[in-house]
């Protein structure tokens, strides 16, 4: 008798794991995948989600859960976007590393996801003229590709107002040394334990102020023709590149966007070109934000696609941009994505792979805990399909 129950829980045990396999066979967005020398369990990617969390610039413990709780064997996290240098801030309590103490503070960290099985790439920037004085070091202006003032904004809480310095306008031969902040972030980064690097190429922050034409108004290398204005992203692709090795760097880039006043003339031709010229360097992946964004809620449509932009890249290409689980799979399903970068949904559901799985309802979320300072409420305290996982 105790044979026979012994063989019929193995049957039942059999036919469950049968039916997990053929349930995440049919949703692309549980398919595995090769990426490189990393073996994705899946394709969603938690995106890189500024959260205002790091007290004086510095990682705190309470990151440790926060990306703990996201992570799934064999999954891929990129971190919020973090500092190169002290004039790379714009932003309260934004990360950085380019200190020692940085390099500590991420190590327990990038050490928690990888306990958990997870692959954490660190998404490295500079805000460029997207700040004002106070963030700057001695009060000086911020730096960009250009002397043009950006117009004050309007916050994500939809009263407060960001003002902005100013920028000074970086000469030729300052240039290098930007790139080599870069450089030196990403060795920091591989230093910290990262599995690599993405640099922030999107958004409307430096490297974004230097490839779009509305912005970049230089008349030296860096500017004028298409091939000058992308001169400075390459250049820190290069760096970065030669530094860490190639199949440890992406970058992530919006050339439909004009986030911060930067949008540009000729979109597409300036998507392709940066996806073709990207290829020289042989870098594992093209993070690119869909024209479809949302900003403040809203949908702003655009008539552009990626398409060309994918079929032009030659390594792994991730859609981010206001995806949910119906057209995440779809992107997945026909091609036009490998991976798909999910960021509000992420936030508010640690796990949301388990519930695309399941087809569970999502927690929504709270925008006014987004750029919260307080280390719990709307960061670590959303609820898991389990109540008992952490």
């Amino acid at each position: 008798m105790c044979t026979i129950f012994l063989h019929i829980q193995s049957v039942l045990r059999e036919k469950e794991l049968m039916e997990n396999v053929v349930t995440k066979q049919s949703i692309p967005l549980l398919a595995p995948y090769k990426m490189g020398r990393f073996n994705l369990s899946h394709r969603i990617v938690l995106a890189p989600l500024t959260r205002q969390r790091s007290y004086g610039n510095v990682p705190q413990p309470h990151a440790v859960l926060y990306y703990a709780q996201r992570t799934t064997p064999g999954g891929l996290l990129i971190t919020e976007a973090t500092g190169v240098s002290d004039t790379a801030q714009g932003y309260q309590d934004t990360p950085g590393i380019w200190t020692k103490e940085h390099v500590e503070a991420w190590k327990p960290i990038v050490d928690a996801v990888h306990a958990k099985g997870g692959i954490i790439f660190c998404q490295i920037w500079h805000v460029g003229r997207v700040s004002n004085k106070g963030f700057q070091p001695n009060g000086q202006a911020p730096i960009s590709c250009t002397d043009k003032p950006l117009m004050p904004q309007i916050r994500s809480n939809g009263i407060d107002e960001a003002m902005f310095t100013p920028p000074r306008r970086l000469s030729t031969e300052e240039i290098p040394t930007i790139v080599s902040h870069f450089r030196l972030a990403a060795r920091n980064a591989m230093e910290a334990g990262f599995d690599g690097v993405e640099i922030h190429g999107a958004n409307g922050y430096l490297i974004d102020q230097f490839m779009k034409d509305t912005v970049n108004n230089r008349t030296d290398e860096y500017g004028g023709s298409l091939q000058n204005r992308c001169k400075f992203a390459l250049d820190i692709v290069e760096a970065v590149a030669n530094e860490i090795g190639p199949d440890r760097v992406g970058i992530r880039l919006s050339p439909f966007a004009d986030y911060m006043e930067s949008g540009d003339t000729n979109p597409q031709a300036l998507a392709v070109h940066m996806a073709e010229s990207l290829n020289k360097y042989g870098i594992l992946y093209c993070h690119v934000i869909e024209a479809r964004m949302k900003t403040m809620g809203e949908v702003t449509e655009c008539p552009h696609t990626l398409t060309p932009m994918r079929k032009a890249f030659s390594g792994t290409f991730i859609a981010a941009g206001g995806f949910k689980r119906e057209d995440g799979n779809e992107a997945v399903d026909k091609g036009r994505t490998d991976l798909v970068a999910y960021g509000r949904w992420f936030l508010a559901n640690p796990d949301l792979p388990k519930r695309f799985e399941v087809d569970a309802a999502l927690n929504k979320y709270d925008r006014s805990t987004f750029y919260a300072s307080d280390p719990v409420v709307g960061y670590t305290d959303y609820p898991f399909l389990d109540s008992t996982a952490s």
